[in-house]
C-alpha cells in the first residue's frame, strides 16, 4: 500500500526540499499546503496517512492545524518541524496525540525516523527537543498552562499578522462580533491592551516569525 504525505509550510523552496527529500528516501507527497487552514482542508479530503506540518505558519499554525486534523482525521499521523524550543508547545502537541517533533536544523536526519516510529504508532522527538521533556519530568518544573483557548489562539495569530477582525471572521468562519469579543479575552487575559504588545508576544511564542 503507498503512503499519502501530506506536507505544509509557508516557504516553497523549504516544501521542494523536503519533497525532494522524501521522495529519494521513496516516500511519495501527495499534497502540499502553505498554510496551517489549506493543511486542514487538506487533510480532510485527502486523508493522508501522515503530515508534515511547520508550527510557524500563517492564517492557522502547525500546532493548531494539528488539533483540527487530529479531530478530522483520527488515523492520520501528525509530525511537527519546529525551529522553537518552547515546551509547552511540545507537551501540548504530545497531550493532543502528535507523533513527532522534528527540528528543521536536524529535519534532513529526522524525519524519516519520525515517520517510520509514526506508523508503527510510537512517538519520535529529535534529541535537543526530548532533553526538554525529560528536563521537565526530571526537575518536575510546572509548565505555565496555556492561557488562551485553541480559538482565541487562532484570532491572536491573525491580529498580529495584521488581519482586522472582519477579515479574521472570514477566515474563521464567525461573525466580526464574536472576533471581536476574543480579541478583547485575549487582551484580558493576557493583560497587553495594544496590538504591539500582542504581536510581540505572538512572536516569543513562535506563533509567527519575526
Amino acid at each position: 500500500m503507498s503512503l499519502h504525505i501530506l506536507l505544509a509550510d509557508d516557504h516553497q523552496i523549504v516544501r521542494d526540499g523536503m519533497k525532494a527529500f522524501l521522495e529519494r528516501e521513496g516516500y511519495k507527497v501527495n499534497a502540499d499546503a502553505e498554510n496551517g487552514r489549506e493543511a486542514a482542508r487538506l487533510a480532510t479530503k485527502l486523508r493522508p496517512q501522515v503530515a508534515v506540518l511547520d508550527i510557524a505558519m500563517p492564517i492557522l499554525n502547525g500546532l493548531d492545524a494539528a488539533r483540527e486534523i487530529l479531530n478530522s482525521c483520527a488515523g492520520t499521523k501528525i509530525i511537527l518541524l519546529t525551529m522553537h524550543d518552547e515546551r509547552s508547545y511540545v507537551l501540548e502537541g504530545l497531550k493532543i496525540g502528535v507523533k513527532g517533533f522534528v527540528t528543521k536544523t536536524h529535519a534532513a536526519e529526522d524525519l524519516v525516523l519520525a515517520i517510520r516510529h509514526a506508523l508503527q504508532g510510537k512517538t519520535y522527538i529529535s534529541p535537543e527537543l526530548s532533553q526538554i521533556v525529560f528536563d521537565s519530568i526530571q526537575t518536575k518544573d510546572e509548565i505555565l498552562e496555556e492561557p488562551l483557548t485553541p480559538r482565541e489562539r487562532q484570532v491572536l495569530q491573525l491580529v498580529a499578522e495584521g488581519k482586522t477582525s472582519k477579515e479574521s471572521a472570514r477566515l474563521l468562519n464567525i461573525s466580526a462580533k464574536t472576533a471581536e469579543t476574543h480579541r478583547a479575552r485575549i487582551m484580558e487575559k493576557l493583560g497587553i491592551h495594544e496590538t504591539a504588545g500582542l504581536v510581540r508576544y505572538a512572536i516569543r511564542r513562535g506563533l509567527i516569525e519575526p
